[in-house]
């Protein structure tokens, strides 16, 4: 499957064996472990990653207790000797406070406890167990959340805790926590807890544990207006941004995402309501998934506000089973780079968030890609660092893009927007060892099998971007993802409708950690035109210029062309440093200096480009990349060259010229002549000694026609490695005559004089003498003729 679920908890294997085992020894018996097992769930899940879950004593009572998921321990926080049902529950970072919501269904614990009351807020004091405060006693639910700091490593003399009323209004206590008699926690001033508003007259609400943050929406005068509250390390809270979003709302009441799963839902009801999720990520992305509330199960219609980008794309999509049982409605999950929308046994949508402008970085699957299983169709609710809670089981995932199923996929694609897609989610996992190897061997066998896009441009540009990607998140931003500039063909099943959004989209009110990011990527959009995106077409002119004067007799400053070979010879040493394992193929070895001076240049002309955009990175870090970067590309050729070697068990004395071509001779030569087709187009370098290992598989693979054909057209090149490998191994038959005649005549005069006295033979001696000759009257001339 597309997507790989990991076990992160599940509370049925990880809590419930420890109470069964509390249920045996108080001798509850198996009336008290079925209702425990039939009551046990999970609640909230807190910024820490602790799970606090709640279930049913044999007597009725509500507990509460949390799972540290790091020392997968449970601890039991309090019990609450009553029978209530659960609404919500936080526990501040310390564990000393304990905050919860319950429903009174029965009228001896309503009148008992705040007489007329349906929702109970309360306030617990848990170290130890001490004093209860009611905080809110009303007929409307309410959920808690307890604010964690930045920083955990002290103990704080004021908590905060959010307050979420359905009466569409958000307050925020302040609790003082005093220590009396050593460790026991009191809160001070407890029946009159400091309070303040926060928001009022929302109607969706979504919590960011990760992050403290709230996103809301506000209808006003039948616009929904969308704001988000930053809660900070030093207790302030702003206001961060306001902006309308062009949705539709009609039919949600109130709904809340992130605050807890609220069990007392009818979830089919819910598949008729507007889905909305609102996800960001540390690069600064922020995206605003929506699906409008629809009653066909023909066709599904979502939108995602990529505002980080400055525009809005609506798919409508035509699912792949028609199972009419099935809920309608989409789940969006935050995956990091990607957005999954998924629908039960219909689709799989991967959503590539940091690069969405073309369609066909997403891979959409259809029920007939057997995405049936990939995720349980049970409610799901997405929380940070890619897990998922299942709702329904209480289990919480860790979600991967699967790389087997990536690398299946990728073999068995027909189209060509399924294989662009798959090969960049493929590349954006975390690989597993011999996971790239298996890529390299895909592009390597599967080179002409792309008509809209050049696939080993692609595999390089992609790749080598990864490759330095995690080191710094703004080089999304300069460095060029795909080779792929437009697409314009359509994805089977799906139609879309892409809309720019007015700018400015927001104002972002404070330019600190993820909110610089944002609105970095705001000022993008707002004032680059065109984009900051790398390209080597300076380095194309100043190449072509370089290897022009050598050939006409000019020079440059010798400072400047030492400088432009020592980066080549940083970029090979960097190279040599991480290969570990010996190669087949012989590269490196020569000095190429055509392909040195563009690597060289390259280097420059990268690093400036770097050190322009990225003035708050040290120059150090900056130029290791760069050479990280270019070293990637020369390693990636190597490898498809490496891949098809061994796959085809070419012998090492291929690297003769005396011997015939095989079939795998020719296979490799094709490759070769394919990556040098697309290296040319990019201007990419290419490892010293690609040219003559080409032209020695040319000259064996070849009739002599098409290779000079191919020397002509500079396809192959006649470098001195190879011309004097052609003289010394080839006798002097008829055939190699003609052939080392017809190379000798398209040799540079300097080359060629040098060759000449290496071939023992009356045509070269007369090339020789005919030269000497012309020299020795090019010198006369001078001598009689000075002026």
């Amino acid at each position: 499957m597309a997507l790989r679920l990991v076990t992160h908890f599940d509370v049925l294997a990880d809590v419930l064996p420890s109470l069964l085992v509390q249920a045996a020894t108080a001798d509850e018996g198996d009336e008290g472990a079925e209702t425990t097992l039939g009551s046990l769930r999970v609640l909230n899940i807190e910024r820490n990653g602790d799970i606090i879950y709640t279930y049913k004593d044999n007597k009725g009572n509500a507990v509460f207790g949390i799972f540290d998921c790091q020392t997968r321990e449970n601890e039991h926080l309090y019990t609450f000797e009553k029978d209530m049902q659960a609404v919500s529950c936080s526990v501040n970072s310390e564990r000393t406070v304990l905050a919860a919501s319950f429903i009174q269904y029965t009228e001896g614990v309503r009148s008992e406890l705040q007489p007329g009351s349906k929702c109970l807020t309360l306030l617990v004091e848990i170290h130890p167990v001490n004093n209860v405060t009611v905080l809110k006693a009303v007929d409307s639910c309410v959920w808690v959340q307890f604010l964690y700091p930045q920083a955990e490593s002290h103990l704080l003399a004021q908590n905060h805790l959010l307050l979420i009323s359905e009466e569409k209004y958000i307050e925020r206590f302040h609790i003082q926590i005093t220590r009396e008699d050593g460790n026991r926690v009191v809160i001070r001033n407890s029946s009159h807890l400091p309070r303040e508003r926060i928001a009022e007259d929302f109607v969706w609400a979504q919590w960011d544990v990760s992050e403290q943050r709230i996103h809301y929406i506000e209808l006003q005068e039948s616009r929904s207006i969308l704001k988000c509250v930053q809660f900070w390390a030093d207790e302030s809270f702003t206001i961060m941004f306001e902006m309308p979003l062009d949705i539709s709302l009609s039919g949600l009441r109130f709904k809340l995402v992130n605050f807890g799963y609220d069990y007392r839902q009818d979830q089919a009801k819910l598949c008729h309501q507007p889905s909305l999720c609102i996800f960001t990520n540390h690069t600064g992305s922020l995206c605003v998934c929506y699906s409008p509330k629809s009653d066909s199960w023909k066709e599904i219609t979502y939108s995602v506000f990529y505002l980080h980008k400055g525009y809005r794309k609506t798919f409508t999509v035509a699912p792949g089973s028609t199972d009419s049982q099935v809920a309608n409605g989409v789940t969006f999950l935050n995956l990091g780079y990607f957005v999954a929308v998924y629908s039960p046994c219909r689709f799989l949508h991967l959503l590539n968030i940091r690069h969405p402008d073309l369609i066909c970085h997403s891979l959409f699957l259809t029920g007939n890609n057997k995405t049936a299983a990939v995720l349980p169709p049970s409610p799901l609710q997405s929380l940070p660092g890619s897990l998922i809670l299942d709702c329904s089981s209480g289990k919480v995932y860790r979600a991967t893009l699967d790389q087997s199923y990536l690398m299946g996929f990728l073999w068995n694609a027909q189209l060509d927007c399924e294989k662009m897609a798959a090969l960049h989610c493929a590349l954006s996992c975390d690989s597993d060892p011999g996971f790239p190897e298996q890529i390299v061997q895909w592009v390597s066998e599967r080179v002409s099998a792309c008509h809209s896009f050049d696939l080993i441009q692609e595999f390089l540009i992609a790749s080598s971007y990864w490759s330095v990607y995690p080191g710094l998140d703004d080089v999304d931003l300069l460095l060029p993802y795909s080779s792929v500039l437009t697409w314009d063909t359509e994805i089977p099943g799906m139609k879309l409708v892409t809309e720019e959004l007015p700018l400015p989209l927001m104002k972002v009110y404070s330019l600190k950690g993820y909110w610089a990011k944002l609105n970095s990527n705001l000022e993008y959009i707002k004032y680059t035109k065109p984009h900051l995106h790398y390209h080597n077409s300076v380095v194309r002119r100043e190449w072509h210029n370089l290897i022009s004067e050598e050939r006409t007799g000019k020079r440059r400053s010798t400072m400047y062309v030492r400088n432009i070979l020592d980066n080549a010879v940083k970029v090979i040493s960097n190279m040599e440093m991480k290969t570990f394992e010996p190669r087949l193929i012989p590269l490196l070895q020569e000095e190429d200096r055509h392909q040195r001076l563009l690597m060289g240049l390259m280097v420059s002309e990268l690093r400036d480009h770097l050190l322009r955009h990225l003035q708050g990175v040290e120059k150090k870090k900056i130029e290791q990349m760069v050479l990280d970067y270019i070293s990637k590309l020369l390693d990636l050729v190597w490898c498809l060259l490496e891949t098809s070697w061994r796959k085809h068990s070419v012998h090492p004395w291929v690297l003769h010229l005396n011997e015939h071509g095989s079939p795998a001779d020719f296979e490799v030569f094709h490759l070769m002549t394919r990556i040098l087709d697309a290296a040319s187009s990019l201007c990419f370098p290419l490892p010293p000694g690609f040219h003559s290992l080409h032209t020695i598989l040319g000259v064996h693979c070849l009739p002599l026609y098409n290779l000079l054909h191919y020397i002509d057209n500079g396809v192959l090149l006649l470098t001195e490695t190879v011309v004097t490998r052609l003289m010394k191994d080839l006798d002097n038959s008829e055939k190699n005559e003609k052939l080392k005649f017809s190379i000798i005549v398209r040799l540079p005069p300097l080359i060629g004089q040098k060759v000449c006295r290496l071939w023992d033979h009356p045509m070269s001696s007369n090339i020789i003498s005919r030269n000497h000759v012309a020299q020795l009257l090019k010198n006369y001339k001078k001598e009689c003729f000075p002026f």
